[in-house]
């Protein structure tokens, strides 16, 4: 019988783990494995080119440095922070791999993740997909002129951009203005019913940040920096992050990271939905839905609910959900909340070259969905609905995905025909 030997290849200098446990508070527990594997059963991405979060750690710990910072694991892996949350001993793995991705030469990180990067370093607006800030305001200011003509009750709604002493920051994830500019409209009106004082800003309106996907914390704090800035710059008080969990995390994790200075509070518009509906300002029902009984699940983004807000906003949303959809038609997925599964999209898989990889990754949550026997997947998150929409066409599985504020609007009797894109024909015509 031949007898294999592991070679083991030593990078020159200081080892990668401990370089990466000098930095980690604690060196992240990383001396702590038990080699238990329970990060490795509950990980979508296990399997994928032959590695799950505890081969990565053993690499790392057999000083495998070649290995370990070269591997297109690192970018398959979302860093959900499932392994940590399910990990006896709370091992950070997600920051191993956050620092093998910066371990690799910057021009051979995935081109889309790279380029979605520079795009949004390229202008003050932030935007991912390089939109300046007059082609911003141009779209701003024509969707909201077709609004105001189209629907008397929005003759004198507002899309506001650098309006000084707004109480209310609102970011914009680039999809909107540049693919899909109806979007924008739904959150617009809950606004404007609310009666709330806001505005974007001319720079840093771009609420995506995927320069902390590519692991480069220079351009991270910068695209972090530049949005915080006009948001004080401007005296808001609130900072609101729409429905996107990178989004909301980047801003989150980064204002603590680099400890950047603000003077404003940050809050998801998810946790602001709850709050106005139990105010009586967002006056929604399910009774669109009594009749229908068209069922829904909901997505728990990785980035708000396990990387950040925890449970209390997991508990809004669904508090949300169940108000628009009722309580007899609302199916959760299970696991939920903070043990949820990640859907695949997130850590910029999307941007990354893996389409794959990703969907198999995904196989988890379209798996879930399913059993709930649920129409629609509502998904608070950009980067969730881009996947679960995917994953439902290429499994065939036939649920869609939709937004809160589509939601919100079709119960309160205020949603266009055309900012109806993400509903199918069971709700194509409801309320109008």
């Amino acid at each position: 019988m031949t007898e294999k030997v592991l070679e083991l290849k030593h990078a020159p200098g200081t080892s990668f783990r401990e370089r990466v446990m000098a930095m980690l508070p604690d060196g992240g527990n990383l001396n702590a494995c038990l080699t238990c594997g329970t990060c490795a059963a509950g990980c979508p991405a296990t399997g994928l080119e032959g590695l799950d979060p505890r081969k990565f750690l053993r690499m790392a710990f057999l000083g495998m440095d070649a290995e370990v910072t070269t591997t297109p694991w690192v970018w398959m892996c979302t860093m959900c922070k499932r392994c940590v949350h399910a990990c006896p001993m709370n091992i950070n793995i997600p920051a191993l791999v956050y620092e093998a991705r910066a371990s690799w030469p910057r021009e051979q990180r995935p081109r889309g993740i790279l380029r979605s990067c520079d795009e949004a370093l390229r202008n003050a607006s932030g935007s991912a997909m390089g939109t300046s800030e007059e082609d911003f305001k141009f779209v701003v200011e024509d969707v909201l002129a077709e609004v105001r003509e189209a629907d008397p009750r929005f003759a004198d709604m507002e899309a506001p951009i650098d309006k000084v002493g707004a109480t209310f920051f609102l970011n914009q994830n680039s999809r909107e203005p540049v693919t899909e500019p109806e979007e924008m409209v739904p959150l617009w009106k809950i606004l404007h019913i609310i009666g709330a004082d806001w505005t974007y800003g001319s720079i840093g309106w771009g609420g995506e940040n995927y320069c902390m996907f590519l692991a480069d914390d220079e351009s991270w704090k910068k695209v972090t920096s530049q949005t915080a800035k006009q948001a004080d710059d401007l005296g808001c008080k609130y900072y609101i992050s729409t429905e996107c969990g990178h989004v909301t995390y980047s801003l989150w994790e980064g204002l603590q990271r680099f400890q950047i200075p603000h003077k404003f509070e940050l809050v998801p518009i998810v946790r602001l939905y709850a709050q106005w509906i139990r105010e009586g300002k967002l006056k929604v029902n399910s009774d669109w839905n009594r009749d229908l009984k068209v069922k829904f699940t909901c997505q728990d983004p990785c980035n708000i609910v396990r990387k950040s807000y925890g449970n209390i906003w997991a508990e809004d949303l669904r508090f949300v959900c169940r108000t628009l959809v009722g309580d007899e038609n609302f199916i959760d997925m299970t696991p939920n909340r903070l043990n949820n599964y990640c859907c695949g999209g997130g850590g910029g898989a999307l941007q990354a070259p893996y389409k794959e990889e990703r969907l198999a990754y995904g196989r988890f949550k379209n798996d879930q969905i399913v059993a709930t026997g649920a129409s629609y997947c509502i998904t608070p998150c950009h980067n969730c609905h881009a996947q679960i929409h995917e994953l439902g066409e290429h499994y065939g599985a036939g649920y869609r995905t939709v937004h809160l504020w589509t939601l919100i609007c079709l119960s309160l009797g205020i949603l266009a025909e055309n900012e109806r894109i993400h509903l199918g024909p069971d709700l194509a015509q409801v309320g109008l």
